[in-house]
């Protein structure tokens, strides 16, 4: 530490930080127009000069360091003077149009103008008019008024790594533009937004919000994305009733102020004239839809339901809750099915996505979570990305992959079949053959166990059945495990080295890894290599699954599951379901129940008669459509609860409208299991309802009365039922929100599980052979289908289409196909390609890339229009029957 005094008082600060750090923890406000704290010190602006005695001249406070003994002067009359004079420059090429400016009220420059006093400028007689351009999706452009701070380059190229914008031509018609003066939109911007959050004038705003309101008029509300399982903390900027722009603080995890697009300009979709406004009824689905009141549509599901269940007994009830739904919802939806209507049969959507994640994580360490923060993987030394295309999916996670990377040193190891963005990093990229991850995994498993790499220490004191282990794992030689992958040998063996070398190697995975037959197989095989080089229990380390939606992580933990109830109490556990009997006042089932796909097997045969669906479209989203369509056209009743119109929907009995999430009070868990609130911003449609009220009208119509006044009613049910969450009120989860297990209410939360003990006890080290999947490229289908997400889009594409900045971005859906495969086919891009499988085609324009593996075809599900689903399957996770989603044998044909 060193001694500095700054106007007087005196502070200590380590040597490498600024004059500028130093004046910031003594309160004192040093003036900034190019700073920014994830930034590197610039200095442009020269507006954050101050006088240090014994200099030779005033110094740049944010760019220089601080030293002993150092005085400094941050108001002295030069000081002034040279911001002054600093403004006046800045101000002879700006537009004098500050009254109407719609930065007005946040316009940096603005602000300091008027702090020092500058009305005018010395150095021009006439200011040039503005010329914005409103051309870019979601961002609005004047450069007449950009002051060349450079943050908006800075931040692209140090946070966001992109490069879009830079310094173009020299002296007075220096300028910020793209390459060649393209447009964003083909300059290869992925439209985040951080060059809008750091502009501090009115050069780049966002145009959704443009021209609708002045910052004082808004109100910001805090609130959590509904996208991805990241779930970043956003703030909505609200005018009567109406959402006009969304931002993000620097200061709120997990996101720390990064938005992808998605986050940032994919929040229109609430107001779509698609959004469904009243309840629909019919008799049967080959009828039109008629609109009922609500007390006629929730009549008729209570008495059906109650029909059913009398006639064919709790079994024959199925229901389907959503990873887009709050916890509260969640929960309620689980405790409906077991209290109300007397059947375990109930799932989520992750069972389409992470459900091998709870099983497999389950399986080896006793809780099916993420064991680290996203934050941590900012400080590992090494990182395993496995299966996650992470800029597309999860791009605010990938930017702390890539911070560890490039600012931090960390080495990368990619496994993956694509050539995904991520590989541009890679100290190591595994290539695999889709489908092949237990065998890959085994293969470095055996050179870390053979070059005896392996932490002997934790394995004694921490795991279990190593020795059979290593008699599996024998069978996985570098030669052998790269006959079967198709990853050279050298570059399995360097990549085994580089992991188990460090103390600091995490482990992040993706749905690559998931949706495959082996895939609760595949996180068991990366949870024993985090076991077997004892890189899990402390910071920047452990594995840690990016879940796909926004609250996978918490439909789970509440109990939308067949077989446990919240935070993972088994439904037959005679104490557990004790407690719950007790606490819900009835006697509930035993008995696990119905997994998704077994619902549709079931209602194919004539057994499950009636479901409920709430916020999901397994129409669209599961795999081989046509069998999950014609199971429900099968069911004597279906009811859908949703925003839109969707497939799903099409086929229901009763379709109950409902709101969104700007729309709610409740919680969501992200991906490393932080509870967060959700709050109300804009209020629900007229003729729409919340999603847990509707579940509690169903159930007193029924004859149970499920009366809550507000969520947080709902959420103290839950605390008082969960011992993880016994801490967790909404009180506290203001601000940044818990991280369960919160054991009471003064605990702080636990980022960081199995520490000292697994919940299991010992990690259990899984032996695991390699299972092909359940179909591979022949003769008649001789490519492999793999299908994904990509940035712009959300599953079945019901909020992002709606969203007019994304959708001009991306409007259509094309496959992916290697140069190889494409000109054995004659196919170039653009060419209208026919895909066929075994169960279905589709035609879809093509799009000639490396990125694609040789051999296979890449399309993602986001296109309605291009159902992508009538595809995939017919094979599922061995334990959690996942699809198969990223294995099937198709050909592909030019029409």
């Amino acid at each position: 530490m060193v001694s500095l005094s700054i106007d007087g008082k005196k502070v200590e600060a380590e040597p490498s930080q600024t004059i500028l750090q130093a004046a910031q923890r003594l309160g004192i406000h040093i003036p900034t127009l190019c700073h920014d704290p994830r930034l590197a010190p610039s200095g442009a602006c020269r507006m954050c000069v101050v006088e240090v005695e014994g200099a030779r001249s005033l110094v740049a406070s944010c760019a220089t360091p601080v030293s002993e003994g150092m005085k400094v002067s941050t108001q002295s009359e030069s000081v002034k003077r040279a911001r002054k004079l600093n403004l006046e420059l800045i101000w002879s090429h700006h537009p004098n149009d500050c009254l109407t400016c719609d930065k007005t009220g946040e316009c940096q420059l603005q602000k300091f103008m008027y702090e020092y006093d500058v009305k005018t400028s010395r150095f021009v007689e006439q200011n040039p008019p503005p010329r914005p351009d409103d051309s870019n999706p979601g961002i609005y452009r004047d450069m007449n008024k950009c002051i060349l701070c450079g943050k908006c380059v800075r931040i692209c190229d140090e946070v966001q790594d992109q490069h879009i914008w830079a310094f173009s031509n020299r002296g007075m018609q220096t300028s910020i533009a793209t390459a060649f003066e393209k447009p964003l939109k083909d300059a290869g911007c992925v439209f985040c937004g951080h060059c809008v959050s750091v502009c501090p004038v009115g050069a780049l705003m966002d145009k959704p919000a443009a021209k609708k309101g002045r910052p004082w008029e808004t109100r910001k509300v805090r609130t959590v994305c509904c996208y991805c399982g990241v779930g970043c903390s956003l703030i909505l900027h609200v005018k009567g009733g109406e959402v006009l722009k969304v931002t993000a603080d620097t200061h709120d995890a997990p996101n720390y102020g990064s938005l992808c697009v998605k986050g940032r300009y994919g929040f229109e979709f609430y107001k779509s004239p698609d959004r469904l406004k009243f309840p629909l009824i019919r008799d049967r689905i080959d009828q039109p839809f008629r609109e009922a009141s609500w007390n006629e549509a929730i009549g008729l599901v209570a008495r059906k339901l109650m029909g059913i269940r009398q006639k064919y007994g709790p079994d024959a009830f199925g229901c389907l809750s959503s990873s887009r739904g709050t916890n509260e919802e969640n929960y309620l939806a689980q405790k409906f099915t077991r209290a109300v209507m007397g059947t375990n049969n109930m799932d989520n959507c992750a069972r389409v996505c992470h459900g091998p994640s709870v099983t497999g994580l389950r399986a080896s360490l006793g809780s099916g979570a993420a064991t680290n923060s996203l934050a941590d993987i900012e400080g590992a030394e090494v990182l395993i990305v496995s299966g996650s295309n992470t800029t597309e999916a999860h791009p605010v996670a990938a930017l702390k992959i890539k911070k560890a990377v490039r600012q931090n040193g960390a080495k990368l190891i990619v496994i993956d079949p694509r050539e995904i963005e991520l590989v541009q990093y890679a100290t190591v990229w595994l290539r695999l053959k889709p489908g092949t991850n237990v065998a890959l995994i085994n293969g470095l498993l055996h050179v870390i166990l053979k070059e005896g790499l392996e932490n002997r220490e934790f394995i004694r004191q921490r795991t279990e059945n190593i020795d059979m282990l290593q008699q599996i794992v024998a069978q996985y030689t570098p030669e052998k495990t790269e006959e079967i992958t198709g990853v050279p040998q050298e570059d399995i063996v360097k990549a085994a080295r580089i992991y188990a070398g460090t103390r600091k190697g995490m482990i992040v995975y993706g749905l690559g890894m998931t949706e495959h037959k082996a895939g609760s197989h595949g996180v068991m095989s990366l949870a024993n290599l985090a076991l077997i080089t004892g890189n899990v229990g402390r910071s920047n380390t452990g594995i840690n699954p990016l879940r796909g939606q926004n609250n996978v992580q918490g439909s789970c933990d509440m109990g939308a599951l067949p077989d446990v109830y919240t935070c993972y109490q088994k439904v037959d556990d005679p104490i557990a379901n004790k407690k719950f009997s007790e606490a819900w006042g009835c006697q509930l089932p035993a008995k696990p129940g119905l997994k998704e796909p077994q619902m549709y097997r079931e209602a194919l045969a004539g057994k499950l008669k009636a479901m409920y669906i709430i916020g999901y479209d397994p129409a669209v989203t599961q795999a081989n459509i046509h069998h999950v369509r014609s199971a429900m056209k099968k069911l004597d009743f279906l009811v859908v609860q949703e925003l839109f119109m969707t497939e799903t929907a099409k086929l229901a009995h009763v379709v109950l409208p409902a709101g969104c999430f700007f729309e709610k009070d409740g919680t969501f868990t992200n991906a490393e299991r932080r509870v967060r609130r959700l709050n109300q911003a804009i209020p629900l449609p007229k003729g729409t309802k919340h999603d847990w009220e509707i579940i509690c009208l169903i159930a007193s119509a029924m004859g149970y009365p499920m009366h809550y006044h507000h969520p947080s009613e709902i959420m103290d049910e839950i605390a008082r039922l969960t011992s993880e969450f016994t801490g967790i009120d909404f009180k506290r989860l203001e601000g940044d929100g818990l991280v369960w297990p919160v054991w009471d209410k003064n605990h702080p939360g636990t980022p960081i599980l199995h520490k000292d003990t697994f919940t299991r006890g010992k990690g259990r080290l899984n032996d695991l052979l390699y299972t092909p999947s359940e179909e591979l490229p022949d003769d008649d289908y001789p490519l492999y289908l793999t299908t994904g997400r990509r940035l712009y889009h959300y599953n079945n594409g019901s909020m992002s289409l709606r969203n007019p900045e994304i959708y001009s971005i991306s409007s259509e859906e094309f496959v992916e196909i290697h140069p190889d495969e494409a000109e054995r086919l004659d196919i170039k891009t653009g060419d209208t390609v026919r895909i066929k499988s075994r169960r279905g085609s589709l035609e879809v324009k093509a799009r000639v890339t490396r990125k694609s593996r040789p051999g296979s075809v890449f399309l993602s599900f986001h296109f309605p229009e291009v159902p992508t689903n009538v595809l995939t399957g017919p094979g599922e996770d061995l334990l959690a029957l996942t699809p198969e989603y990223k294995v099937c044998a198709v050909k592909v044909e030019k029409t």
